[in-house]
C-alpha cells in the first residue's frame, strides 16, 4: 500500500464511495477529530493504569475506527446498487453505548459525590483524560453540525456523547487510583 497518492495535492480528498470534497469539509473535520481523539486515547492507554482500563480503552479505539469509517462515507453512496452496504463494518450498537454507561456507573460507585466542578490536572495521566474529553466534545459538536447538513447515524452522536462522560469519569477514577487530589473549582469572590 502506497502512503502518498498525490490525489489530495489540490486540497481535496475522497470519501468512501469516491466523492471528492474539500479537506476543510465538515465531514472531514468530523472524522479527523475522531482520529485525533483516538490518538489521545492511545496516549492514555500507554500510561501506567490497570489492565481493565487498558482493555476498555482498546475497545473504544476500535469503536472509534468504526465511527471514523461511518463518517468518512458519503451517505448518498453508502449503499451499492444491489442494496448492500458499501462498508462491511459493524455499526455502533446499543450495546456499545451501554458498555460505556455501565463503566461510568461502576466508576461512580467508588467515587465521592461531586460538589463542585473539577479543575483538569493533578497528574499527567488525568490531564490526558481531560484533553481527550475536550477533543471528544469537539468531535461531537462537529458531528452534530454535520448531521444538520447530511444525516448521521444517531448512535454515532450518542456514542460520542457518552464517551466524553466516560472520559470525565475515568479522569476522576484515575485521580483516586493515583492518589492525587481533585482540585475543586471555587469561583473567586468579587471584592
Amino acid at each position: 500500500m502506497k502512503i502518498y497518492t498525490k490525489t489530495g495535492d489540490k486540497g481535496t480528498t475522497a470519501l468512501f464511495g469516491g466523492t471528492r470534497v474539500p479537506k476543510h469539509h465538515i465531514r472531514i473535520e468530523s472524522y479527523g477529530t475522531v482520529d485525533e481523539l483516538n490518538s489521545h486515547i492511545g496516549l492514555i492507554r500507554d500510561q501506567d493504569i490497570s489492565k481493565s482500563h487498558k482493555k476498555l480503552l482498546n475497545h473504544i479505539q476500535d469503536r472509534l475506527f468504526t465511527v471514523g469509517a461511518i463518517l468518512a462515507t458519503d451517505p448518498a453512496k453508502a449503499v451499492l446498487k444491489n442494496g448492500k452496504e458499501r462498508l462491511n463494518i459493524p455499526k455502533i450498537s446499543d450495546e456499545n453505548i451501554a458498555l460505556l454507561e455501565t463503566s461510568i456507573d461502576e466508576m461512580n460507585e467508588f467515587l465521592p459525590p461531586m460538589t463542585h466542578f473539577v479543575l483538569p490536572g493533578g497528574h499527567q495521566t488525568v490531564s490526558f483524560c481531560h484533553i481527550a474529553r475536550c477533543v471528544c466534545r469537539r468531535a461531537e459538536r462537529q458531528t452534530s453540525y454535520l448531521n444538520e447538513q447530511e444525516p448521521v447515524d444517531e448512535k454515532v452522536l450518542m456514542y460520542l456523547n457518552r464517551l466524553s462522560d466516560y472520559l470525565f469519569m475515568l479522569a476522576r477514577k484515575l485521580s483516586q487510583e493515583l492518589e492525587v487530589e481533585e482540585i475543586k473549582w471555587i469561583p473567586e469572590k468579587k471584592d
